[in-house]
């Protein structure tokens, strides 16, 4: 599991064999329970309930969604394997986002049921690979995720709809300057979001579309770049091994600094430090 606090919680609960039981799944604090089917289910083997009430289903494919408010005291029984990924999004996460874009308040939340929803299969694609291994994304990354989520579910499943016209414009003189030393100075990013938007005097979401449209990447690349040319230039001019460097350079450890490295610059640091010595 993945807690990251005031927003969401991530889980993959797999089974090779399915339910004996069907699960009930609560919160202890008002909630919507993201679950993205990873496989397909057959209904035959899939039970749904909401308020004790049988959900009507069918066959599904993969990456089908279903939200639903945990107040419902929603029921699932699955009797075949099963791959789910479930996020649990607490209310105020969202009542925060949604003051931060000025859309009103989520008063209710429509029901869906294995439904398609492109942008949540696309977040599921994005997670899955790191989930059960170490190097997860830093604080940056999750906090754009929280707020893509959070926007998403608030449109299509509360019905909120932005109020007013939001400024795209970018950061002013000393907002980039303030913002991009901030960020220098935690290259292992451990810095936040919010903490980021007060200190350029802007809400959360204002500064995460006024960075991009100033740098052309989010925060999170951004930091991804800098992390890269501080790697380079010890790879260069020291003799420190791999796993220092990953340290040094604000990496979560050697593997992710050599899976990141190669991503973006096409060979492995190893390899990329022979070439410049020779």
């Amino acid at each position: 599991m993945v807690r990251f606090p005031d927003s969401f919680a991530i889980t993959r609960l797999e089974s090779s064999i399915g339910l004996a039981e069907p699960i009930v799944k609560t919160s202890s604090v008002p909630a919507l329970l993201v679950a993205v089917a990873v496989t397909s289910l057959k209904n035959a083997d899939y039970r749904f309930r909401v308020d004790e009430r049988l959900v009507p289903t069918s066959d599904s494919p993969p990456f089908r969604s279903t939200v639903v408010d945990l107040d419902a005291r929603p029921t699932c029984w699955v009797g075949s394997p099963f791959d789910y990924l479930l996020i649990h999004v607490p209310r105020k996460g969202l009542d925060d986002i949604a003051a931060d874009l000025v859309v009103g308040h989520m008063e209710t939340c429509r029901l869906s049921v294995l439904e398609e929803d492109l942008v949540l299969t696309q977040l599921t694609k994005s997670i899955l690979p790191y989930i059960g291994r170490p190097g997860w994304p830093g604080p940056l990354t999750l906090d754009h995720l929280n707020l893509i989520l959070g926007a998403h579910l608030l449109q299509k499943y509360a019905g909120l709809r932005k109020q007013l016209t939001i400024s795209v414009g970018g950061l002013g003189p000393w907002q980039k300057r303030r913002a991009t030393e901030l960020l220098r100075e935690n290259l292992a990013g451990r810095i936040r979001l919010p903490q980021l938007a007060q200190e350029c005097g802007l809400s959360v979401s204002h500064f995460a579309r006024s960075f991009k449209a100033t740098f052309g990447v989010t925060t999170h690349r951004w930091l991804v770049q800098r992390r890269i040319e501080r790697s380079q230039e010890l790879l260069i001019h020291t003799l420190d091994s791999l796993a220092d460097i990953a340290d040094l350079a604000g990496f979560a450890d050697q593997a992710a600094f050599t899976r990141t490295f190669h991503q973006v610059v096409g060979h492995s640091p190893g390899r990329w430090r022979r070439d410049q010595r020779r």
